[in-house]
């Protein structure tokens, strides 16, 4: 069944988007919305039937809905001001503008759409790390494991519904055993930590006991940002469990030992300064530092998260540890494949440091993304391709 608006082509069967004739990747809830919306055209859409169809009526939070809304509007080129295509009807649901012509007949009634899978409940526990911390970790989904390295932050009940973090989540749980953890002082794990002397092999110590207390003996991870170091000191010390790395936006140097204190003090400063504040400009500053392409679901929920993962203290200490990261010496004994992502504009670490990271781990992939964002997040038009790819790297090791 293919349904026509505007520019724009929605073939149901293919699963395919095409705008201006191009095919324009997105997110499968994101198709699943815009097939919803086409195919009821031009009746109003209620939120409760976007949960019916989309959601199998699971209970999602109202900027989930948010997000995926903005994103099916930026999909067809249209944005939450001029509502050209996508028309939000306040407090009762949302509206096809444009005529929709089907191209193998008229269109009644809704269109059927295929349920994915979604995510319906996570487990938490806890264990300990080498040195006694107590860590809280996660599992979702059935099937291969993929292991998260924990980042800064975390919260693993706020991340569970967040517009930053949920789709991510949700489509890592699509098919595979996602084992995710909080690193210590961030979120449900010991909050009460020293973190004067924190090491490298410290966070990797934190990584190594979740995978132990899940049973995990070789598996590929997925890092971000300042977990990519943590990954990767881990893959050197054990090539034998990581069978595959997806490092997105990481480091191997932080700021102070490049010679860029400054940048570091910064951040701390603003941090110090509204942390956990209602409404600060500085943690509003900071979350737009990492995601200046959002939508305001998702740069709001960026801002909530500050509080939720750390106390201001904690959050300045784990800035001050990242810009002390140095792995350079450890980056030759990691030969395990890896898939290495950067995107170009990202103001929170440059690209040159991935790129120093393919050019020292002998099979390693390299790709830059075009995004100013540190965080991919669902409404980024890279984000699509960007899970595609994830997606593409790890089915290499499926039988």
């Amino acid at each position: 069944m293919k349904l026509q608006f505007e520019t724009c082509e929605l073939d149901v069967e293919r699963h395919q988007l095409l705008v201006d004739g191009t095919e324009a990747h997105v997110e499968p809830q994101v198709f699943d919305l815009l097939a919803l919306l086409a195919g009821s055209a031009p009746d109003l859409v209620t939120y409760d039937k976007m949960v019916e169809v989309i959601w199998n009526g699971r209970i999602v939070s109202d900027a989930t809905i948010a997000a995926r809304i903005s994103a099916a509007r930026h999909a067809v080129g249209d944005n939450g001001k001029a509502q050209r295509i996508i028309r939000t009807v306040p407090r009762r649901g949302v509206q096809m503008v444009p005529r929709v012509e089907r191209l193998d007949g008229p269109v009644a009634g809704p269109v059927p759409t295929a349920p994915m899978q979604t995510l319906t409940r996570q487990t938490i526990r806890y264990t300990s790390s080498r040195d006694g911390t107590g860590l809280a970790w996660a599992e979702s989904g059935e099937g291969p494991p993929l292991l998260r390295a924990g980042h800064w932050m975390s919260h693993l009940d706020y991340d569970w519904t967040s517009p930053v973090w949920q789709p991510l989540l949700e489509r890592q749980s699509n098919g595979r055993r996602l084992i995710r953890y909080d690193p210590r002082g961030t979120g449900l794990s010991d909050r009460d930590v020293d973190f004067s002397s924190v090491t490298i092999e410290e966070l990797a110590d934190d990584l190594e006991a979740v995978a132990d207390a899940a049973g995990l003996e070789r598996f590929p991870i997925y890092a971000i940002s300042q977990s990519v170091p943590v990954a990767l000191a881990f893959a050197a010390r054990r090539p034998d469990r990581v069978s595959r790395l997806i490092l997105n936006n990481g480091l191997v140097q932080g700021s102070n030992i490049r010679g860029e204190s400054g940048a570091t003090e910064a951040m701390i400063a603003m941090i110090r300064a509204g942390w956990g504040i209602p409404d600060s400009p500085f943690m509003r500053a900071i979350a737009t530092v990492f995601i200046p392409r959002s939508t305001p679901e998702e740069l709001e929920s960026l801002v909530q998260s500050q509080s939720r993962s750390a106390s201001p203290d904690t959050a300045a200490e784990i800035r001050r540890v990242i810009g002390d990261i140095d792995i350079t010496d450890i980056l030759h004994k990691v030969t395990t494949p890896a898939l290495v992502m950067h995107c170009s504009g990202d103001a929170v670490q440059s690209a040159e440091q991935s790129k120093q990271i393919a050019r020292s781990l002998p099979n390693a992939e390299f790709a830059l993304c075009d995004s100013p964002n540190h965080m991919v997040v669902p409404s980024d038009p890279i984000w699509a391709p960007c899970m595609d790819a994830f997606d593409q790297f790890l089915d290499q090791d499926a039988p």
